[in-house]
């Protein structure tokens, strides 16, 4: 466990709960959300609360309806048809199905290559499998992150097993467009890669952006994972309901990973997550509408400073190594003078991650964000 590290928010957490100060804190530090939940989500898993379902160990892999309405949402997005049955698997949030997908298939000392900034979670998940995490850099161009698809192929060696990748990316947002999903995608193919999506934000996309799916691309669905998650799209943390979706010899091997990991999805969430799936998803649109404004709200006030537009996701990162102050200072002096909770991108990564701190804009309205300006001014930022 040595190298299994903190990722820094239940710090900053805990800290911004002790903090007094003329401002009410800015909770920029965690992926929690203020956005409203899908209509159906409550009256529905409310309603099912006391049916025998909701109580039950099975069935161990996600009851058939549930994956049904996944698989529909998958083909809709992919075009790709996934048999409910055999190719999809419930899990208990999309980190979960993440440890399940490198469990089925990642042997110690086998190598998977993430984007560099990443999740740190994905990181050290990779980590806690005996699998060893090799990075690929994204660089800034136009002022947006773009995967540098030299440094990725340069990352790929003889012990690569695995690309780990998510579009929107967390924390930086970035998205990566028809050209680099087509490279990444040559390359799973020239060196007979398994390619691990993570797809949890992947609709919420600013600025007009086309929805690019990897699955879409010629002989990918038989050498991709899909993960998919309601709690970013569909804000629907605390169900925790997420799912993988792959060809049979690999999904059933990342069944019996999830079952030997948790024994069986979150039974009260079922019958909500199922309603909403095949709700009406309109309510996505309207809360991508909704970041994008917050986003715009931040890159607004701090016009000037080293931030990083994303193109999609609920963050986005501040360089302060670029302003002469290290991540962790930033963040202890955004804290303490300005009532800002944002957490330093140590262990996010590489090089790259370990220049930012992250400013989550997912849980705090415009109005609050349009605050960050004299902020950063109290802590010496600006």
């Amino acid at each position: 466990m040595s190298r299994i590290v903190g990722f820094g928010i239940d710090r900053v957490a805990r800290g911004a709960d002790l903090v007094t100060s003329r401002w009410p804190v800015l909770r920029l530090e965690n992926l929690d959300t203020d956005l409203p939940l899908p209509p159906e989500a409550v009256p529905v898993t409310s309603a099912a609360l006391t049916t025998p379902p909701a109580n039950s160990w099975l069935p161990f892999t996600g009851d058939l309806d549930l994956r049904a309405a996944i698989a529909d949402l998958l083909l809709a997005r992919t075009g790709h048809r996934y048999d409910p049955a055999e190719e999809v698997v419930v899990t208990s949030g999309g980190t979960e199905a993440a440890l399940d997908c490198l469990l089925a298939t990642i042997d110690p000392g086998d190598e998977v290559v993430l984007g560099d900034p990443t999740y740190a979670g994905l990181v050290n998940r990779v980590r806690l499998v005996g699998g060893v995490p090799r990075f690929a850099p994204y660089r800034v161009a136009g002022g947006e992150w773009r995967l540098d698809l030299d440094a990725l192929r340069a990352a790929v060696g003889p012990a690569t097993r695995a690309l780990l990748l998510m579009s929107p990316s967390m924390p930086s947002g970035a998205v990566l467009d028809e050209d680099e999903w087509r490279a990444v995608c040559d390359l799973c193919r020239e060196r007979d890669l398994l390619l691990i999506y993570d797809g949890a934000m992947e609709s919420l996309l600013f600025d007009g952006r086309p929805f690019v799916h990897p699955v879409r691309e010629p002989g990918m669905a038989e050498r991709t994972l899909v993960i998919g998650s309601l709690s970013k799209e569909f804000r629907m943390i605390g169900w925790r309901v997420g799912w993988v979706a792959g060809p049979r010899s690999l999904v059933e091997h990342v069944g019996w990973a999830h079952v030997y990991n948790t024994t069986t999805p979150v039974g009260i969430a079922r019958a909500g997550a199922t309603a909403v799936l095949r709700g009406d998803h309109a309510h996505v649109a309207a809360s991508a509408a909704e970041l994008q404004r917050r986003r715009d709200t931040i890159l607004t006030g701090l016009a000037g400073l080293p931030l990083v537009r994303p193109a999609g996701g609920w963050s986005l990162l501040l360089d302060t190594v670029a302003m002469g102050v290290d991540p962790a200072e930033a963040s202890r002096r955004l804290l303490r003078d300005g009532a800002v909770a944002a957490t330093a991108m140590t262990g996010w990564g590489d090089a790259v991650a370990a220049r930012h701190i992250r400013f989550v804009f997912s849980a705090e309205p415009a109005d609050r964000l349009a605050t960050l300006p004299e902020r950063l001014s109290a802590a010496g930022l600006r």
